[in-house]
């Protein structure tokens, strides 16, 4: 994952690696959830959550939409975003989850660009992004 000042954080990608992008939503002001796969060196959207519908919310987003403890949940999304560009206002809280760990995304002030890719890479290359993440505080929040 890159951001204007370079790479922030590297993770190694394994099997069915999947990560979650979690934030609040600018104007319902609820949580919003969204979970991805790397398949074939892509990111892939797999499923979305949210409280409720609103602003930006699509009616459909996946083969399965159900209700589950509160949640609209859109399942079987299966859309390639790759690269994945998300602008992460503080105002909003935007953190992911990657391998039991939540990290904290914005920041104070100006809303980064975050860029995230699948890239093939040598440790070396990408030392910093691994140590960041190995670094990083477990915000432990969905």
């Amino acid at each position: 994952m890159r951001d204007a000042e370079g790479l922030r954080y590297a993770f190694v990608v394994q099997g069915d690696s999947r990560f979650s992008l979690a934030w609040m939503h600018s104007v319902e002001k609820e949580n919003w959830v969204e979970t991805f796969r790397i398949d074939d060196g892509s990111i892939v959207l797999v499923s979305t959550r949210f409280k409720t519908f609103g602003a930006g919310v699509p009616e459909r987003a996946g083969h399965q939409t159900r209700l589950e403890n509160g949640w609209v949940v859109m399942d079987a999304i299966e859309r390639v975003v790759d690269p994945l560009a998300v602008q992460a206002a503080s105002a909003e809280h935007y953190r992911m989850r990657y391998g039991g760990r939540w990290f904290a995304l914005s920041q104070n002030g100006e809303a980064p660009i975050m860029s995230f890719a699948v890239r093939q890479g040598t440790v070396i290359g990408m030392w910093a992004g691994i140590v960041g993440a190995w670094r990083a505080p477990d915000t432990g929040k969905p």
